[in-house]
């Protein structure tokens, strides 16, 4: 019987359709700001390697603390050095990077004392940062896209209620965007509760400087489906250093992420992508470009 051409039209858009959905591309997150000689802002943005960047950290916030953000080698917030990344901000985010502020850190001094507490550390974020108004914005006048959770230490408390009051900005207008930065070990020690909420967008999960979790062990996978099967997130993303020489374990070769690795998690729906940290490390390592094709 001959074919109708017209018919086949349908068919083949629905095996297009197929294809690319089956794909589940993803993208690369990168934390920028702990190291002088990674690059501006605006050039980490121009490379075209990221579609998200972590602006890090805010390290010093919480329990009646005057709020201190630091940018390494960057820039001096103590004279409003920091105020001339607004509008290379603004440059990733008209290339549809989403630029988000980290808070905490491996090293820093923030905790959350109490439920006032947390909304107070929320209210300063929104109008230092986000889409409020302050005479002394940090980073100038650009308006970041969100906030990304890395607690590492501090209190287990309080974080939940953190997430909630940033969330509820959202209804002012621009969304703005949750993530975190969780260690890989189930659930995490510190954002166990606040990861429960679902009120994050991204969770970036550490599979480094946790033998137990990361490729090494062989417990990689295991542990990957038990945070997107059990933590009501959009996306996940695989957290990984950008070097050896980034973390203190837990580096996965480009051959082995690519053949080996993602093959094995990028079915899950929630897959989202790879973090890396960080820039510097990236620059040095170029592991960037040898696993964007296959992210």
């Amino acid at each position: 019987m001959a074919s109708n051409p017209s018919s086949s039209i349908p068919f083949l858009l629905s095996v297009i359709l197929i294809l690319v959905v089956g794909t589940n591309a993803g993208g690369i997150a990168i934390y920028w700001g702990q190291n002088g000689n990674e690059g501006t802002l605006a050039q980490t943005c121009a490379t075209g390697k990221y579609a998200f960047v972590n602006v890090a950290f805010l390290p010093t916030f919480g329990n009646g603390q005057k709020p201190q953000i630091n940018l390494a080698g960057h820039c001096d917030p103590t004279t409003n050095g920091c105020t001339r990344f607004s509008s290379e901000i603004q440059s990733c985010q008209s290339r549809g990077i989403k630029v988000m502020l980290s808070i905490g850190g491996g090293a820093g001094s923030y905790s959350l004392s109490s439920t006032n507490d947390a909304k107070q550390v929320a209210t300063y974020l929104w109008n230092n940062f986000l889409g409020g108004q302050s005479s002394s914005r940090p980073l100038g006048a650009a308006v970041l896209d969100g906030i990304d959770f890395d607690i590492e230490g501090g209190t287990t408390q309080h974080w939940d209620e953190l997430a909630r009051f940033l969330s509820q900005y959202s209804k002012q207008g621009k969304k703005v965007y949750l993530t975190a930065a969780p260690q890989c070990p189930f659930p995490d020690a510190y954002m166990g509760a606040a990861l429960k909420t679902g009120l994050f967008d991204y969770v970036w999960v550490q599979f480094y400087n946790n033998p137990p979790c990361q490729y090494s062990s062989g417990n990689l996978v295991k542990y990957w489906n038990q945070w997107t099967t059990s933590i009501p997130a959009t996306k996940f993303f695989l957290g990984l250093p950008a070097s050896p020489k980034a973390a203190g374990s837990g580096f996965i070769p480009a051959a082995d992420l690519t053949s080996k690795v993602l093959p094995a998690i990028k079915g899950s729906a929630k897959y989202g992508g790879v973090m890396l940290w960080s820039k510097y490390y990236d620059d040095q390592a170029g592991y960037s470009s040898s696993i964007k094709s296959s992210v």
